[in-house]
């Protein structure tokens, strides 16, 4: 049981370090689960995790809308200028490739190991937002996809 907690260990240090809430926060809260043994709820939390994370990230993004200090004049006038549409081919591209992350995760478990290392470095030390493992996952799988065009 120790042996499992390694790597959570060194991930709740180097997020420490990079002074990273998020992570910090996550890790912490997953060695309590292990070190209580409630193990059941780690499957839920595999399941049902991504659904509940990504719902109160929209949450968030969402309530200036939401709250009116968003207007539908202010979003109609961000439309007109070029920043608006590279930012809205920007959206469409990272959701495409999260998207085909968590595809990706999902068939190849083995490889989270790395996407989320490179994520909490990312998140710890060039001040990143931990929900890169999905993104980075969509850009390893088109990677594979254009390597293996290429053979």
């Amino acid at each position: 049981m120790l042996i499992e907690m390694v790597p959570l260990v060194i991930l709740l240090a180097l997020s420490i370090v990079g002074k990273n809430q998020p992570v910090a926060v996550a890790t912490s809260l997953l060695l309590i689960i292990k070190l209580l043994g409630l193990n059941s709820w780690f499957l839920p939390l595999e399941s049902k995790g991504m659904t509940i994370g990504i719902t109160i990230l929209t949450l968030a993004i969402l309530a200036p809308l939401a709250s009116g200090r968003i207007s539908i004049n202010t979003i109609v006038d961000t439309f007109r200028s070029p920043i608006a549409l590279i930012a809205l081919a920007a959206g469409v591209f990272v959701a495409w490739a999260a998207g085909r992350g968590l595809l990706f995760i999902n068939s190849s478990p083995e490889i989270v190991t790395s996407l989320v290392l490179g994520t909490v470095v990312g998140v710890c030390f060039l001040q990143g937002v931990p929900i890169g493992p999905l993104i980075a996952g969509g850009l390893v799988s088109l990677a594979i996809t254009c390597t293996n065009f290429f053979r």
